[in-house]
């Protein structure tokens, strides 16, 4: 079975829709539908066995058991294609869906849409860098400008095509929902004042490194407690956890992740912030942009043959924002800056890696908001925020 999921609005169920029309005819339900989750929850067997096939089940989070009654029927006739799934919270997170539907599912990500996408250009710029070959930009805009609308409007299709004024409303009503209804489907666990909360203050502290005891003391909450929330946001794509990384395998699982909200519009929302204030409060700023081409090239990873793994990197003085690293071991290294003026210190720990790293480091690049894509070095450079969707022209 294929499950398709990803954020609640970013597009699996008109895609899904899409698919029942045309090239996967197939009976379509979904279990936002007061009535169909009723009847699935009341006898999910019988439900999944009165299916005409191949069968889509769009937001199928909010009655897990169908799972296990997918699994079930999988078992007994393993002929692909028969099962179409999509939802808003990654199933894979639950151990005991995980263990039940290992070999049987194949998983589909959906994230905001990237720029890329929005502007039709089909280069891959996280392959550009394992290539050593970052767009070559040219006059691109300079400044604040050339990334505060952008960054403000985010990625989800239904928000970015809204004036702000509207644009404003359209994520409270998504929050609201995410809160009162989509945590509450996937745990009973999760109160709603601390939901709230939590999201307010992991939102001042996005792109910083994931202390639960101090997100603890803030929230009055035990640690673990805590913890737990921030999986449940996490399997719900609402935030994402960039593990640290080290030149040893082993000593990567122990190092503390970084945490980023997966849409630099909807952090914009949380923070509660201005499109005039993005260009000039650097706290707000640097959230935002670092936010933002973190979750840019994340996306850019999902549509690579190669597994690439990102991170983060920090040790004693020195850090990286991202670190790729590919299934051969390769290196690529991003750093954000939301200046239009580089010096020497913005790439002096890219420098530090390549000499480390060896023959390992394949790029390093400084992404930044000046107006040309510049040589820093041996496989170093310094390239304008718009290469993450302009190809430069190659």
């Amino acid at each position: 079975m294929i499950f398709i999921t990803g954020a609640r609005q970013v597009g699996k169920s008109t895609l899904a829709t899409e698919l029942a029309k045309t090239s996967f005819p197939a009976q379509f339900l979904t279990l936002d539908d007061h009535a169909t989750r009723k009847a699935a929850e009341r006898d999910p067997t019988g439900f999944i066995a009165s299916l005409r096939r191949p069968a889509i089940l769009d937001e199928v989070q909010r009655v897990p058991d169908l799972l296990l009654a997918i699994k079930a029927v999988v078992d007994r006739d393993p002929t692909p294609g028969r099962f179409l799934l999509t939802g808003s919270a990654n199933p894979l997170m639950n151990s005991k869906i995980k263990d039940a539907l290992t070999g049987r599912l194949e998983m589909v990500t959906l994230w905001p849409l990237a720029q890329a996408e929005i502007h039709g250009t089909s280069h891959n710029v996280a392959e550009r860098f394992f290539a050593n070959r970052p767009p070559q930009i040219n006059d691109a805009p300079v400044g604040r400008d050339a990334f505060v609308s952008v960054v403000a409007a985010g990625g989800y299709p239904e928000a970015r095509l809204r004036e702000e004024l509207r644009r404003r409303s359209w994520f409270k009503n998504y929050i609201d929902t995410l809160v009162n209804r989509d945590l509450r489907d996937i745990s009973d666990a999760f109160k709603l004042s601390e939901a709230r909360q939590l999201l307010r203050v992991l939102a001042a502290q996005a792109t910083g490194l994931v202390n639960y005891k101090t997100l603890a003391d803030k929230l009055q909450l035990h640690p673990s407690t805590v913890k737990s929330y921030v999986e449940l946001l996490e399997i719900s794509f609402l935030v994402y956890r960039l593990p640290a990384w080290r030149p040893g395998l082993s000593s990567r699982e122990v190092q503390t992740p970084k945490l980023h909200f997966v849409d630099s519009g909807l952090l914009r929302a949380l923070l509660g912030t201005s499109i005039g204030r993005i260009g000039w409060d650097d706290q707000v700023t640097g959230k935002l942009v670092e936010t933002f081409v973190v979750m840019e090239t994340i996306k850019h990873l999902s549509w690579m043959d190669d597994e690439v793994r990102a991170f983060h990197y920090r040790e004693n003085k020195d850090e990286v924002d991202l670190v790729l690293e590919d299934s051969s071991g390769g290196i690529v290294a991003v750093e954000v800056k939301a200046t239009a003026s580089l010096d020497p210190r913005d790439w002096r720990t890219l420098e530090k890696l390549r000499t480390r790293m060896g023959r390992r480091f394949l790029c390093g690049v400084v992404v930044y908001t000046g107006g040309n894509t510049i040589p820093l070095g041996e496989r170093l450079w310094a390239m304008p925020i718009s290469g993450l969707w302009d190809d430069g022209g190659t």
